[in-house]
């Protein structure tokens, strides 16, 4: 199986650094075109990758193709990839908010994978959500899948209504993890802990909590409960965020992330 990655930023490196390792590309080295010269550069160090700066030589006879570019360099992208296609390609898109049906009449193309990744899958600890056109078989959205799985796992959902909600929920969500870890830590050192101690607490109980969250059946509330004693430390902590609305706030925030999904999708 012959990859290219169209796109060598973040999202695009951490999906070729997966996929060069996966024994689905056999003897074939991932491709990879980019048009910085400085990203070139360092690409050519690395031996598992076949680098391009031009689409021409790359794309023709790739198989899989991953689209991951910014939104904004989409139309430009495509209109230089559509005489270059044939209906036999699957396109894999990791663009926020370009829908299957743009990216098909832009592209002239059949087989199309909308997919939604997050930034842990630069540590093997990744969640994407993905959808697919009709013409994408089984077998082939299979492979599209454990190619997805080399940055960490992925759900399969029916429409693009849910990669837009993932994008709210798992795609954002890194970061509404960080601002509430950076919160614990100003607080933290507004107690009196040093930076470093700061980090340990906070990072360790992030680390911890989730642990436990996945190896039990236990819901959230349920290890809630058993955190917070009434007329507790713990019990205090959660009758500000509660009389804070903070739950409410998150989920709002969730919800504008998505919505805002859903708006990029209409300005294409």
């Amino acid at each position: 199986m012959k990859v290219l990655v169209i796109g060598a930023g973040n999202m695009g490196l951490t999906y070729s650094e997966g996929m060069s390792n996966s024994t689905l590309l056999g003897k074939h080295n991932l491709k990879i075109y980019d048009t910085d010269p400085k990203k070139i550069k360092t690409l050519n160090k690395q031996p598992q990758f076949d680098v391009y700066d031009n689409l021409e030589d790359s794309l023709p006879k790739s198989d899989i193709i991953f689209i991951a570019v910014k939104p904004f360099h989409s139309e430009d992208l495509f209109s230089k990839m559509k005489p270059l296609i044939n209906d036999q390609q699957i396109f894999v898109s990791l663009m926020a908010g370009v829908t299957i049906d743009t990216i098909k009449d832009q592209l002239n193309a059949k087989k199309v994978v909308r997919a939604m990744p997050n930034l842990p899958a630069k540590v093997g600890k990744g969640v994407t959500s993905y959808t697919e056109s009709e013409a994408v078989s089984k077998i082939e959205l299979i492979m599209v899948r454990n190619l997805l799985d080399t940055t960490g796992t992925s759900i399969h959902v029916n429409t693009e209504k849910f990669i837009d909600a993932s994008t709210g929920i798992s795609g954002s969500g890194p970061a509404y993890v960080f601002y509430f870890m950076q919160s614990m830590l100003e607080a933290a050192l507004k107690m009196g802990f040093s930076d470093y101690d700061s980090k340990v607490l906070v990072s360790n109980t992030f680390e911890g909590a989730i642990e436990l969250f996945n190896q039990s059946n236990l819901s959230p509330e349920g290890w809630i409960d058993r955190v917070a004693s009434k007329g507790g430390t713990t019990q205090a902590a959660i009758d500000s965020m509660e009389d804070n609305n903070v739950k409410q706030l998150i989920q709002d925030a969730a919800y504008a992330a998505f919505d805002r999904a859903v708006e990029l999708g209409k300005d294409k």
